[in-house]
């Protein structure tokens, strides 16, 4: 087997300040446990606080495709990693519940703007064969950072849950730092210097569209088990931290288990077939969830959890560029994208009212069941891409990459 061909020097930057930002981007899962335990807010209001930052990011991530064409991608990236820090500071250092919510509003639109260049340095950096297997690792990167940063979490979160985020905004700066000096000069785009901007229109593509809607569904499953984790985990008995080993574990699995989406088998799957095969995967994993009693029972749970969801990232990034025409794939994923805001708009909300409602066991249960419905629909509804083949073939070289 051939080895793969190099990645640019500014790809193989972007990823290593991406792992460095994430080493410490575990903080806002405890966002609600934060404002329960330091301010002594209600389930439903730190549910709020938590969808008001969700929402903001929608906007977020629109601003940042257009402020990465206007003024250029490093610009925007900094701009957004400088945001974040300092929100991130804001709320470790709030002293009332109404300057948490408007840090958490603060951090929610700063928080996508640096998404869209970053995949449009991806996209336009290297050649199309290299194209899927650059996006793997770049969240390869996510998921290497994301293991440290939940045992990170797991130590730090006994001791002072507010540390979490300022070491957060720590590794924001740092980040912001290493594009600032090793990424490139923008080139930013002259106003109506793109002839084909007029004629990408993502919404009024049904095919995209129905991608949105079941990408939105799993979004806000993904979401949910990620906001309510920590909480959950108290309701049973264990410490909020402990999230901090599953979410570790769930980063292992992502990077260890590279190698299985690399087999023959798996790669000539369908993309429907293998995103309804991933959500079985993801129901598997919630339905351990809520049996689990005990933090080894909840681990092998957060594994299974993880193969589903290697399996949806890879092939959905993958389907909606397929998708794009010539020239419009930037703003097809940030049109996608915006399916995590809105899922990070209503998971809190939705989560914390079952969960004081119905307790863990039927939390868990009930994305289950969900999940088992993307499944069925998958099967009937995603449509397979002309360019499955060509993307199956990129993901063969032996390099570990995975999606978050």
């Amino acid at each position: 087997m051939l080895r793969p061909e190099p990645l640019p020097r500014t790809v193989r930057l972007l990823l290593l300040a991406r792992t460095v930002n994430r080493l410490g981007a575990f903080s806002l899962p405890f966002l609600t446990a934060l404002i329960c335990a330091d301010h002594g807010a209600s389930l439903t209001t730190a549910g709020l606080v938590s969808a008001a930052f969700g929402l903001a990011t929608i906007p977020s991530r629109l601003v940042g495709g257009r402020l990465a064409d206007r003024v250029g991608r490093r610009t925007t990236i900094v701009l957004g990693l400088c945001g974040c820090a300092v929100a991130q500071l804001a709320i470790a250092g709030s002293g009332s519940l109404t300057w948490v919510v408007a840090s958490a509003i603060l951090l929610g639109l700063a928080f996508e703007l640096y998404e869209p260049p970053s995949q449009a340095i991806i996209g336009e950096s290297v050649p199309e064969r290299q194209r899927v297997r650059a996006f793997s690792l770049f969240s390869a990167a996510l998921a290497l950072g994301g293991m440290g940063a939940g045992l990170l979490a797991a130590v730090v979160g006994r001791w002072d849950l507010r540390w979490l985020f300022v070491i957060d905004a720590a590794t924001c700066l740092a980040c912001a730092l290493l594009i600032r000096l090793a990424l490139p000069h923008d080139r930013p785009a002259r106003p109506g210097a793109d002839p084909g901007d007029t004629l990408v229109r993502p919404l009024r593509d049904r095919a995209l569209v129905g991608v949105l809607a079941t990408g939105t569904a799993y979004a806000l499953i993904h979401q949910q088990t990620v906001m309510t984790l920590p909480l959950a985990l108290t309701r049973q008995g264990l410490p909020a931290a402990d999230a901090g080993l599953l979410f570790t574990a769930a980063a292992a699995t992502t990077v260890l288990a590279q190698p299985l989406i690399q087999l023959p088998r798996v790669r000539r799957l369908g993309t429907p077939l293998a995103l309804s095969l991933a959500h079985l995967l993801l129901a598997a994993g919630l339905t351990g969830y809520a049996l689990a009693r005990t933090l080894p029972a909840l681990l092998a749970a957060a594994v299974v959890w993880s193969l589903g969801d290697l399996l949806v990232m890879g092939r959905v990034y993958a389907l909606v560029t397929d998708l794009a025409p010539p020239g419009g794939s930037g703003r097809y994923l940030a049109v996608f994208g915006t399916s995590w805001g809105v899922a990070a708009t209503l998971a809190p909300v939705l989560g914390t009212q079952l969960l004081a409602r119905a307790g863990a066991t039927a939390s868990w249960s009930t994305m289950a069941v969900l999940c088992l419905l993307l499944a069925a629909l998958h099967l009937r509804a995603t449509p397979r891409p002309p360019g499955h083949q060509h993307a199956a073939e990129a993901i063969h070289p032996r390099v570990p990459g995975t999606a978050q």
